[in-house]
């Protein structure tokens, strides 16, 4: 699919920024997971996951770095993959 750079790429790039990534670590993420840039709404998808993530006691580094190393995490349903995965590391 085609991208368009202000509706797409620009406001995950400042998003991202926005929880303490750097230029290069936004540069990996997008080249390791590039479904980010398109396939995902941020505010139904990303931004949810994120709040999820910080709702388990992580901060906006440890967020980053998660996605940093993880950033196909983005991709996953809460419901589906996140949550149950969670609950079972719990139990």
């Amino acid at each position: 699919g085609s991208y368009s750079l202000e509706e797409n790429l620009k406001p995950r790039v400042r998003w991202l920024k926005s929880l303490g990534l750097d230029d290069s670590q936004v540069a990996k993420i997008i080249m390791k997971f590039p479904h980010l840039i398109g396939s995902y709404s941020l505010e139904e998808n990303l931004k949810p996951r994120v709040q999820w993530l910080m709702s388990l006691g992580l901060n906006n580094s440890q967020v980053a770095k998660m996605i940093t190393k993880f950033p196909n995490l983005m991709g996953c349903s809460l419901e589906e993959n996140l949550k149950p995965r969670v609950q079972w590391l719990k139990s």
